[in-house]
């Protein structure tokens, strides 16, 4: 964009990921992170980030942390639902060494703040036991919840 905007262009970058959403281009999966883009538009991380609110405010996309925007249709779980389910995934027990925040990462495609702050959820809720140096033990299993 290299010419300034009447219309403001934080609406015309969130007029082109409309018609983007409604192509279908991000029905399965996260929208480009706000770096992305800004690059790709030529403009700063605040001006993709009021598109974003936007699109938000009009119940288009929704944030998931850890997961990052997403089409409102294809709901996400919050991450540290999702690092819970490592326990039984991963078949742990009381006592068993957690993956790494890197193997974390990588498996969950989650950004190392996002990790870390579902990490200290699940330390919050007792499931998981920090030891410095030597990474997190799980402390107690997660409690499923009961379906109808």
């Amino acid at each position: 964009m290299s010419e300034p905007s009447p219309r403001g262009t934080y609406l015309l970058i969130a007029d082109g990921l409309r018609q983007e959403i409604a192509q279908g281009a991000y029905e399965d999966v996260s929208l480009p992170s706000e770096a992305s883009l800004a690059d790709k538009c030529g403009v700063s991380r605040n001006t993709v980030r009021r598109a974003l609110k936007k699109l938000e405010s009009d119940g288009l996309i929704s944030s998931v942390p850890g997961a990052g925007w997403r089409v409102s249709s294809t709901p996400v779980r919050p991450l540290a639902e999702r690092l819970a389910e490592v326990i039984g995934d991963d078949s742990l027990s009381v006592g068993d060494r957690f993956p790494s925040e890197s193997q974390l990462c990588e498996r969950f495609a989650a950004s190392r703040t996002a990790v870390r702050r579902a990490l200290a959820q699940m330390e919050g809720a007792g499931l998981l036991l920090a030891i410095h140096g030597k990474g997190r033990i799980v402390q107690a299993l997660p409690t499923s919840p009961s379906h109808p």
